[in-house]
């Protein structure tokens, strides 16, 4: 056994959510991390078994609005699933270390692919309040999960980030959304660190560098899972209008981004469902 406690506390918790599944003979398949006001679709997950955060060994516990800090483990599309009822932040004050350990952890429980999804600012023009957009890429300006010594038992030095996303994934999806008439934009997701929301001349910014949407969240679980060479699948719900044009009384609102992502919801629940079920 590794000295490192780094390893030993992904294991021990792990392990622990590992003895809770074998008594009920669950085996996950799919991760899925939920974001801001999106945990409604944990509430579509058939015979659920549910792990509170704050019960396992060594695990982080979520503080953000519209996170309830559980995992949910059942049926979803056909397929066992192992959900995030809120994920955990960087601007909560946890190290690099904490945020991404869930991730860690729900690949070595027995996950073969990742979901994640966010609540974002569209700073694309053609992006509204209530849209989705798949994400294709990403800029992150929050620190790499990866500094450090790195792991070798889960992954290389220098993990390749050409294809975060998974394309295969990625044009299933589209497909699937089509056929659900469901309209999917597609574009870049930029990660700050928060907890502010950014300043009109910081959307300019991440609009004039490639960005299409912006959050605090999602890149350092994506760069684990791929460090962990687990295919990744994302998507953003767009949740304000992140534009550098605002009224002068234009406030940004944390509760206002809840509401908008629980109306948005329930498109972006049937592409996860029929997703999962094509896998």
């Amino acid at each position: 056994m590794t000295n490192d406690p780094r390893i030993e506390r992904i294991y021990s918790a792990a392990n622990y959510i590992k003895e809770i599944l074998s008594e009920k003979n669950l085996s996950p398949q799919v991760g899925i991390i939920l974001g801001s006001g999106l945990g409604k679709l944990a509430e579509k997950i058939e015979n659920p078994v549910i792990i509170p955060y704050r019960d396992i060994p060594g695990f982080p516990v979520s503080t953000a609005i519209g996170h309830k800090g559980n995992f949910i483990i059942g049926s979803l599309g056909g397929k066992t699933v192992m959900a995030m009822q809120g994920r955990i932040h960087y601007y909560e004050g946890y190290s690099m270390e904490m945020v991404t350990l869930p991730t860690r952890v729900m690949i070595i429980v027995g996950i073969k692919y990742l979901f994640v999804s966010n609540a974002a600012g569209g700073v694309n023009f053609n992006f509204h309040v209530g849209d989705l957009m798949i994400i294709k890429d990403h800029i992150s300006h929050i620190p790499n999960p990866l500094i450090g010594r790195n792991m070798d038992e889960f992954g290389p030095r220098f993990p390749d980030m050409t294809r975060p996303y998974d394309l295969g994934l990625i044009a299933r999806a589209e497909k699937i959304a089509a056929e659900a008439g469901i309209p999917v934009h597609k574009g870049t997701y930029f990660a700050g660190t928060g907890p502010t929301y950014e300043t009109p001349s910081e959307y300019k910014y991440i609009r004039i560098i490639g960005g299409d949407a912006t959050g605090m969240s999602t890149v350092p679980e994506v760069i684990i899972a791929r460090h962990m060479d687990v295919p990744v699948f994302g998507m953003s719900v767009i949740t304000n209008e992140a534009h550098d044009d605002y009224a002068e009384d234009y406030v940004n609102d944390g509760e206002d981004v809840v509401v908008a992502a629980n109306a948005a919801a329930d498109k972006m629940s049937v592409i996860f469902e029929r997703l999962i079920e094509s896998l």
